[in-house]
């Protein structure tokens, strides 16, 4: 028992990545779609490159979305609008007609003959004006448009638009009575009289007209006809014409509405799980082979799983509410955090199974794919240094115009013209580029939350003016200045290198910070000719030095320095000796042992580390140069750098002699112009 827990024990880092492995595989299952896939791709006007099809089993041929909408358009413009008739008013009006006539036209004033035909042709006026009725408000309906009438909430006839009187055509009609009958005088008093008593009786009844038209909508047929099992729909070679084109989109859909059978469920989510895991796995052996570093860390790969799992969860979300708005969600904000926190490699190669992922869920999933992987490829190229805001918000408009270009280049393959394109597609990508942005505030959240640091951290902590910097500088100002150095010397020499100039500065920065506890017991600091050393035997003084290495890597830790920082305290000296202390006791004591005045490791094991050995060795031991001449700086580059390689303090880093040979370059550059002789001024 004991034998087997110690077994589970020694694996656990495994088996936890084997866990996360799993239990990531069953998540993103989960989250597919619940229905069958077709297994073919097939494109307007392209030739069909499968074998023939023929139809699995019967199924309707649906609509096109033109013929629907036009078919939609044909029923709602020919939809009968329904009025309602207030018979109330019309009464009303032509018992007040009468009374206001009497009122206005008196016979000493109007005489008895022209007092009764303008009283016949006012009633009769007012017959025809009310013979349907009177529009109470403004209504855009073509004159011809058929409407129904409705009285006392039954449909009473069917007329037509133009038949009912608007407000601004009963003045010209009654003046065109007036003409007719020679009686143009009184028609002040006549208009008048006739707008004292009309009201508006006909008013538009909405709900009605449109419950009538949702039902005669409702009866319209998504199909248009039916394909019987075995009938051949398309041979090998054959161009998709529009027909074939509808028949094979409808049997796509009749595919990916057939929700999975409780026969075939388990073999669906089994091939669907083998495909999931074998992408996170081909992720797990990348980072195993290429990444080892990585690999043994299980935070890392837990922040890794959980990038993808967020993009495949947004791009679910998204395609369930509307697959419209799939390009708003800014999947390149994953290989811009993974770039950030690792490198280049692995954020793009983490991109590109994540699209693949995304590809069993999104629509038109070749198109999708390709799009993003594009976009992931000039994500990786055009973001340099993810500090500098300037660099992030360009990276963001050439992603951006990316996705346009591509997305302009599809629309055109598929319906070969650009008079119809969705330009408010153009506007998603904007808004998914916008959304890229928030990348900044998500390092900060991520360097938090899974204790990582990028170079956004690293441009703070490079501030001298940090609480760590000041006290270094306060308590051992030559330590500090031999810091900057080193700096200046790592920055230069990872730049030509190509590795990480921020991150080898930082470590440079930070690396001596050990010698704030006895900063008197190291020459830089020494200046008032006192030497500690003097009163302790070599031994104890190789003790004291080579302690500075743990006393840095305790003060950064209480100080929360990121681990990638402390690396460089732990590596700077690598497993070397401290040589003059080491050969003043072998000179008292023959049986000296060399690991007394050894360091204690680790060597460096990365580019960066590797570059800080280098520099750190070359600018301390350039200060005991007399008289430097290129000459002699040339050589002693070259004798301390070569030293380091024999003694095989490279062997663990990622580093090849020809870049060696570049910082060798960069080093003897550097000095000579450090140690540039100047011509004597005049006194």
């Amino acid at each position: 028992m004991n034998e087997l827990v110690n077994k589970w024990y020694r694996n656990h880092a495994l088996i936890y990545k084997l866990l996360l492995l799993l239990g990531t595989t069953f998540f993103i299952v989960y989250l597919f779609p619940k229905t069958g896939k077709f297994r073919y791709s097939f494109e307007k006007g392209k030739p069909w490159q499968s074998e023939n099809l023929y139809a699995p089993f019967d199924f309707a041929i649906k609509k096109s979305k033109a013929q629907s909408d036009e078919e939609v358009k044909r029923i709602t413009d020919n939809n009968e609008l329904y009025f309602e008739v207030d018979l109330k008013i019309k009464t009303s009006a032509i018992n007040r007609y009468l009374e206001e006539f009497n009122t206005i036209f008196e016979d000493s004033i109007t005489g008895f003959e022209n007092r009764l035909v303008l009283y016949n042709q006012g009633q009769k006026a007012l017959e025809d004006i009310y013979k349907y009725g009177v529009l109470n408000s403004v209504y855009n309906y073509d004159e011809n448009r058929q409407i129904i009438l409705i009285e006392n909430n039954k449909q009473k006839s069917k007329i037509q638009f133009k038949d009912l009187f608007a407000q601004t055509d009963i003045r010209p009609y009654l003046q065109g009575v007036l003409r007719q009958n020679n009686l143009q005088e009184y028609e002040s008093d006549f208009v008048s009289l006739f707008f004292n008593i009309i009201e508006p009786n006909v008013g538009f009844n909405k709900s009605l007209t449109d419950k009538v038209l949702e039902e005669r909508l409702s009866t319209i047929s998504p199909t248009r006809g039916l394909v019987s099992e075995g009938t051949l729909i398309i041979s090998k070679g054959q161009v998709v014409e529009d027909n074939q084109f509808n028949i094979l989109d409808s049997l796509k859909s009749e595919y990916e509405s057939q929700v999975w059978s409780s026969s075939n469920y388990n073999w669906v989510i089994m091939a669907y799980t083998l495909l999931v895991a074998l992408a996170l796995l081909m992720l797990l052996l990348f980072l195993r082979k290429y990444r080892s570093d990585v690999f043994l860390n299980n935070t890392k790969v837990t922040f890794i799983f959980f990038n993808i799992v967020v993009m495949v969860v947004l791009t679910t979300i998204v395609t369930n509410y509307n697959s419209q708005y799939l390009y708003v969600v800014p999947l390149c904000i994953l290989p811009l955090v993974l770039k950030a926190f690792f490198d280049a490699r692995l954020g793009l190669f983490a991109h590109v199974l994540t699209v693949l992922l995304l590809g069993f869920i999104v629509p038109n999933s070749y198109e999708y794919m390709f799009l993003q992987i594009i976009a992931g490829i000039v994500t990786i190229l055009t973001v340099s240094e993810l500090y500098k805001r300037a660099n992030l918000f360009i990276s963001v408009g050439q992603i951006t115009l990316i996705y346009i270009i591509a997305y302009f280049a599809f629309f055109v393959i598929h319906e070969g013209q650009i008079s119809n394109i969705k330009w408010e597609t153009f506007g998603l990508f904007i808004l998914g580029g916008l959304a890229t942005l928030f990348v900044q505030p998500l390092i900060y959240i991520y360097e938090k939350l899974f204790g990582l640091v990028s170079d956004v951290s690293l441009l703070e902590l490079s501030d001298t003016n940090t609480k760590l910097l000041k006290e270094l500088s306060n308590k051992a100002p030559g330590t500090f200045h031999h810091s900057l150095n080193v700096a200046n010397l790592a920055e230069a020499s990872a730049n030509e290198i190509g590795a990480n100039a921020m991150l080898a500065r930082v470590g440079a920065l930070y690396h001596d910070i050990g010698k704030m506890k006895n900063p008197t017991f190291f020459t830089e600091n020494q200046s008032t000719g006192i030497n500690p050393h003097d009163e302790l035997s070599s031994k104890e003084s190789a003790s004291v030095i080579i302690d500075h290495v743990i006393n840095g890597i305790e003060i950064a830790k209480k100080n929360n320095l990121p681990d990638r920082v402390i690396d460089f305290i732990r590596t700077h000296h690598g497993t070397s000796m401290v040589y003059y202390f080491y050969k003043t006791e072998l000179a008292v004591n023959e049986f000296a042992k060399e690991e007394d005045f050894s360091y204690p490791g680790p060597k460096p094991f990365s580019r960066e580390t590797a570059i800080l050995m280098m520099c750190d060795s070359v600018e301390a031991a350039s200060k005991s140069l007399k008289s430097p001449t290129s000459t002699k700086i040339n050589e002693f580059v070259e004798n301390i750098i070569n030293k380091q390689v024999e003694m095989g303090q490279f062997l663990n880093a990622d580093i090849t002699f020809k870049d060696i040979e570049s910082i060798k370059r960069v080093l003897k550059l550097k000095l000579a112009n450090i140690y540039h002789l100047r011509i004597e001024y005049p006194e």
